[in-house]
């Protein structure tokens, strides 16, 4: 079977391209205030937008102090973005960005149950393999017979294209979430949470309460999380252990857009999800989105994400939101049946957490059907599915611990070394077991990392928390899983958060240096820097460097004030960061000084690691 190739951006989306190549919305912006302690303070802030840069309003998140504009047909989405950066009530301003999602396709043509059944008997497979159709074994079945007999069913937000909701497996098995607070019907929003009717989820397309699946994706994704708590193919189904709250923010295409992913997430957040499954991404960091990230970690939800499908370093070349820091996010990339890491899959010794199968995946598909598809899309879902097994069976665990539980007990496979940071590929009855015998403590730590690097000189830098989702657990009787949590996640935690080490380490070293004139110590560097100005591409020649800015020599006349993205060679020329940055000062409009302002934690860290090869100026 011939894999589909993913589908072009869709039509209804029309995206414009930044100078830095990211995919937005054209004509809209998200900003968020820095302070909005009354309704007047915020209608007076947006009204000094509609006013003075002639902006409307579209839509607001209260709880996030983030407003949704549409900006004038004649403005440049760059420049306004740049122009709010200077605004003092602005904390920040970003375009909306385009996500997709992360799988190439459906594989051949959709088959009926029957048709499955005599393919799978076919190749010897049988049912009692479990869902995994892969030939990977991930201990799915065993992890079946262990499962306790609780009434609690744990909730899986599955935030994607939409789910088939009156598809047998999960119609019969009674899978699909029911906000009980909402009359269906009525016309009127009966639990006050600004969805009218929201009965099953939302439709943050079209604005309605028809989450329905138009595109494959989220159904094939709300089957394989199903599949992991129970076996699917069957012909009489078992009741669901757990629920499938189906949020579509993808297209007909599989597009979506961060405004709406952030709608989704918060409807997940506020009625009561357990885990956020992701399967979709792309490369634009939105500061918007690891602040909502960062609300449903405080509120000690799972985050499981795809890695993402360019088989590209996530450890240089993140993919959001798995590329975030917050210690809720699972990065799960794609594995082979051998254990392999899938050809297409990202990865990332650092950033990437675990692998899990993700090639000719056999899940459900609208109108009663299944179907065969692959990408790290297909990986995510296998360890939401797990994480709700483990949530059930301790309904206190979060977040940061279920990531510890998944990433220790785990299979290690040679596949995967240096590739992710466990090592591991994901094992449901290590794990199932695991969290059946002993306590967890339910610590988390405090997170308040959600700004992504440097602030400017006067301002303070937001500390990353650190950990990985280290479990500590309290036995009490019987044995532990086969690998204790000091094993592989000490081993590797070093790894997984030096960026996060290196950044803490860095800004107690800028906060005793806090009453000197030079705030950090500044490095001799002769590299080649490439410089974004708007639409305009500049080259210059970068004379200095510290973790706070740097020297640019060029020629061009860059404004005093002005915001500039910063393409920096490092010095052996083997390594590329990108910053952002504010003109501070120019020394005869050939020297100027750059103040970094929005340096991710990996740039912070690649500019520790050269300084300490270069001679202090």
């Amino acid at each position: 079977m011939g894999l589909l190739q993913v589908s072009f951006l869709s039509a209804i989306i029309c995206f414009a391209v930044s100078a830095q190549g990211q995919s937005y919305v054209p004509g809209e912006v998200i900003v968020k205030m820095k302070s909005q302690s009354s309704k007047s303070s915020t209608h007076k802030f947006i009204g000094k937008l509609s006013l003075n840069n002639k902006m409307a309003l579209k839509r607001s998140w209260k709880r996030f102090k983030m407003h949704q504009f549409k900006i004038g047909k004649d403005q440049n989405v760059d420049q306004v973005v740049n122009d709010l950066l200077l605004d003092p009530d602005v904390e920040y301003a970003e375009p909306n960005y385009i996500f997709k999602k992360q799988s190439v396709g459906i594989e051949g043509e959709p088959m009926s149950f029957s048709e499955v059944e005599e393919e799978l008997s076919s190749m010897n497979s049988g049912f009692a393999a479990g869902f995994n159709q892969t030939g990977a074994d991930i201990n799915a079945d065993e992890a079946w017979n262990i499962i306790s007999n609780l009434s609690n069913k744990p909730v899986v937000a599955v935030i994607d294209s939409g789910v088939d909701y009156s598809h047998y497996v999960f119609a019969d098995s009674g899978a699909i979430w029911t906000n009980t607070d909402e009359i269906p019907g009525n016309g009127i929003d009966d639990d006050g949470n600004g969805y009218v009717d929201d009965v099953r989820g939302w439709n943050f397309v079209n604005n309605s309460n028809d989450p329905m699946d138009d595109d494959n994706h989220g159904t094939h994704v709300a089957g394989i999380v199903l599949g992991m708590t129970q076996n699917i193919l069957k012909a009489t189904l078992d009741p669901a252990v757990i629920e499938i709250m189906p949020l579509k923010f993808l297209d007909s295409q599989g597009v979506g857009t961060t405004s709406d992913a952030l709608e989704a997430l918060n409807y997940a957040i506020n009625n009561g999800a357990n885990v956020l499954n992701n399967s979709w991404g792309g490369g634009s960091y939105s500061q918007a989105l690891h602040d909502v990230v960062s609300q449903a970690y405080s509120n000690g939800i799972t985050f499981i994400a795809a890695a993402g499908n360019s088989a590209n370093n996530n450890d240089t070349q993140p993919t959001y939101p798995a590329g975030y820091s917050v210690p809720n996010v699972i990065s799960i990339a794609a594995t082979s049946s051998s254990d392999n890491l899938a050809s297409f899959s990202n990865f990332g010794a650092s950033s990437v957490h675990v692998g899990s199968p993700g090639i000719s995946i056999l899940s459900t598909l609208p109108n009663d059907s299944f179907g065969y598809s692959s990408g790290t899309s297909m990986a995510a879902p296998f360890a939401s599915g797990l994480a709700a097994l483990l949530i059930r069976e301790k309904g206190s665990i979060n977040g940061y611990q279920v990531k510890g539980v998944l990433y220790d007990y785990s299979q290690g496979v040679s596949g995967l070394s240096g590739k992710v940071a466990s090592q591991s590929r994901i094992d449901a009855f290590q794990a199932l077991d695991f969290v059946q015998k002993n306590d967890i403590d339910t610590y988390q730590p405090d997170y308040t990392g959600s700004t992504r690097g440097l602030a400017s000189a006067g301002g303070g830098g937001a500390a990353a928390a650190g950990g990985c989702g280290l479990v500590r657990s309290l036995t009490s009787g019987g044995q532990g899983g086969p690998k204790g949590p000091t094993g592989k996640t000490l081993f590797f935690l070093g790894l997984l958060f030096a960026p996060v080490l290196l950044m803490n380490i860095l800004r107690i070293r800028k906060k005793k240096e806090i009453e000197s004139r030079r705030q950090f110590p500044r490095y001799k560097m002769d590299s080649e820097v490439r410089i974004s100005v708007g639409e305009k591409q500049l080259v210059g020649q970068m004379s200095s460097i510290s973790l706070g800015g740097a020297r640019i020599d060029t020629d061009a006349l860059l404004e005093k004030g002005g915001i500039v993205t910063l393409n920096i060679a490092s010095p052996e020329g083997d390594q590329q960061i990108q910053v952002e940055g504010r003109v501070v000062w120019s020394e005869e409009k050939k020297a100027y000084g750059v103040q970094f302002c929005d340096a991710r934690d990996e740039a912070v860290a690649a500019i520790g690691g050269w300084t300490q090869k270069l001679s202090k100026t």
